[in-house]
């Protein structure tokens, strides 16, 4: 949404310095006052199946279908070589399995010896080839024929044309067995994803393949593991907190289709992966060890989210003897995190490889039950709470109603009093500005707020700078009142940009076989995160510039009338320990905004100190896959600071000074 000024309207610009007449914006900073406690949990991360989030996402497997069950017709991403060719046969068996999960196998069949016969695997949009990189990679396999048969597998140029890698490898069993091979490409070979993965099945036989497997190198070099760059960029976002395993992908469509994570633990020959709510399976790759794990990879807590008896398709079961066993599920899920190897699951967890038992203090019982109208979260969330509070007394357990969003208003709760409410905005930039204020009215004595999903959703695949203007907006309210809001996520937080890959626009991180980037609403993240004080300092605002709400047509054909609302958003915090001030300055005008800055009650104030920095030159500027860094923070230093100073925020700009008062 591009920012208008209506000149006839002259109330649009109260307080601006270039308004004729007015007085000049002025924010005073009350350093004698102490403040309220900044959340050291405020900003972290929410993340789920969705746009091939891990699948083809942040998860490092370059195989896509790799056990064969994501069509129960064909072999979906997997092609012969040579597609007229009848001397060779491929498809689906189901006669062969391996064992309970892997059920499902592909059949090769080729009549007499021929060079050309094999299968190819189109990756996730293609094999990200890279050089000098060593791929490991494995499969089962079984031929029919008794003596050793030597089959190839590569990593080639589409046409054929071209091998980055390959392996030899010799069949060497009529029974199941898995193989392990690496593939290295050459240091000198240009970066493409062009590509496509092979087994040359060339001698007469049957064979027979399942659980195909590939990976680059992954963040921290975990067998199993995730991709490097992806995780650079959530590293520096700095969070502290990661909301799991997600939302929609934690109900699924049906209660055959949630969330099972016992059913994603062990060895991966032991997953039999699910059918995800947006419309393709998921490997189940990234289970719930792989989560938590992730948390122990960017020192992130574990906020975990435990299916609660409610399927996307509205079917539900109602709190008593039916629902228990799920409550159950979720006493066990519990341990399995943080029981010692003592206990069932801490020692199931153990032989997965992690003894040592993750720290935990959030629980959240289901995701948005407000799309639920039996009424049944009331009872089910009481059940789930005093069953958790019983054996875990010490965790907080939030809900997905009683806030003040639209879902969280849609049933009270009144069996039970919630120790934190999952609030969940989407909104445009202009409804994100308009209620920055959102929480400074919150009452203090009732339960705290966990803000588990929110964006400003303009611009496609990822954010534009006007969404990450109304994000900021946001942000400043929330940090302002962090003392009620104890954690917010934004989300979705991935989206692979590739044709077809996306369900849902305007996310956080956007990437495709090779790269990734960030959006303008990523940065204004990182800045946040990165960038605040342990306790909050009261600001005064006096001349403040204002701008005329931007409603959208349903809000319009409502009959809404559009009001005035401040065009610069503001929130500072204070380091307690150095005195370091963190003043937060959001202008979302196409003008510059002169502020007069007082900090009351300081007794020294060096005059030199830090800006941050995210600007652009127009609203609709963005990044994208091809220019990924066009809007980036910048840093440097300022000076003429003091007890009070005059700073010109320029147009289209989200800004920090760092002030240092000792």
């Amino acid at each position: 949404m591009k920012k208008v000024f209506l000149i006839g309207t002259m109330i649009a610009i109260i307080g601006s310095n270039f308004s004729y007449g007015q007085k000049q914006m002025q924010l005073t900073l009350n350093l004698n006052k102490l403040g309220v406690k900044v959340s050291p949990t405020l900003y972290g991360l929410m993340t789920e199946e969705i746009n091939h989030s891990y699948d083809g996402g942040l998860y490092g497997e370059l195989i896509q279908n790799r056990i064969f069950k994501d069509n129960d017709k064909l072999p979906a991403a997997w092609s012969k070589l040579e597609e007229s060719s009848d001397n060779y046969s491929i498809g689906l068996n189901h006669q062969n399995a391996i064992n309970k999960a892997l059920t499902v196998c592909l059949k090769v069949n080729v009549e007499k010896q021929d060079k050309s016969a094999g299968v190819y695997n189109t990756g996730f949009w293609g094999i990200p080839v890279k050089p000098n990189t060593t791929y490991k990679g494995s499969f089962f396999a079984k031929a029919s024929v008794t003596s050793p048969t030597p089959i190839k597998v590569s990593i080639e140029s589409k046409d054929g044309k071209t091998i980055y890698a390959s392996a030899d490898i010799s069949l060497n069993s009529k029974d199941w067995k898995k193989y392990r091979y690496n593939l290295q490409t050459d240091k000198d070979i240009a970066e493409t994803a062009d590509t496509r993965f092979v087994i040359h099945t060339p001698g007469a036989g049957d064979y027979y393949f399942n659980l195909v497997s590939l990976f680059p190198p992954t963040y921290h070099n975990r067998s199993n593991g995730n991709r490097s760059d992806i995780m650079e960029l959530l590293k520096a976002m700095n969070p502290s907190f990661l909301r799991l395993p997600g939302g929609n992908y934690l109900e699924g469509n049906m209660f055959s289709e949630r969330f099972n994570w016992a059913k994603t633990l062990g060895d991966l020959s032991q997953r039999p992966g699910h059918m995800a709510p947006w419309s393709y399976r998921s490997s189940d790759g990234m289970g719930l060890l792989e989560y938590l794990e992730w948390c122990e990879d960017l020192n992130m807590d574990p906020v975990l989210a435990v299916f609660a008896g409610y399927t996307l398709n509205r079917d539900h079961l109602d709190a008593g003897p039916f629902l228990q066993p799920f409550v159950n599920s979720a006493l066990d899920e519990i341990e399995y995190a943080t029981g010692d190897v003592t206990t069932k699951w801490g020692k199931e967890r153990a032989k997965d490889g992690h003894p040592k038992p993750f720290k935990l203090k959030y629980v959240e019982v289901g995701n948005e039950d407000g799309f639920d109208r039996s009424g049944s979260y009331d009872g089910r969330y009481a059940q789930f709470y005093k069953a958790i509070k019983a054996k875990y007394p010490q965790l907080e357990v939030i809900a997905t109603i009683g806030g003040k969003d639209n879902l969280g208003m849609r049933e009270r709760l009144t069996l039970q009093r919630p120790d934190v409410v999952d609030e969940h905005y989407y909104r445009t930039a202009s409804e994100m500005e308009s209620d920055a204020g959102h929480y400074d009215n919150y009452d203090r004595k009732g339960p705290k707020v966990f803000v588990g999903e929110w964006a400003t959703r303009e611009g496609s695949p990822t954010p534009n700078f006007n969404a990450a203007l109304g994000d900021a907006a946001w942000m400043t309210g929330m940090e302002r009142n962090s003392d009620i809001v104890v954690m917010s996520c934004y989300a979705p937080l991935f989206v692979n940009v590739n044709p077809g890959a996306m369900q849902w626009k305007s996310d956080l991180i956007g990437y495709n076989t090779l790269n990734c980037y960030g959006s303008p609403s990523y940065y204004a993240q990182v800045m946040f995160s990165n960038y605040k004080g342990d306790e909050v300092v009261p600001v005064v605002g006096s001349n403040i510039a204002m701008q005329m709400q931007q409603l959208s047509k349903k809000e319009l054909d409502r009959g809404l009338k559009a009001k005035e609302i401040p065009a610069v958003f503001y929130v500072a915090t204070r380091n307690s320990k150095t005195g370091t001030i963190y003043l937060k300055f959001v202008n979302t005008q196409s003008i510059p905004q002169q502020v007069k800055i007082d900090l009351q009650g300081a007794n020294k104030v060096n005059k030199n100190g830090a800006l941050i920095m995210l600007k652009a030159d127009s609203a609709e500027e963005t990044n994208s896959i091809t220019d990924p860094k066009k809007i980036i923070p910048v840093k440097g230093t300022i000076d003429g600071l003091g007890k009070d100073f005059v700073r010109t925020f320029p147009p289209y700009s989200i800004s920090i000074l760092q002030i240092e008062t000792k």
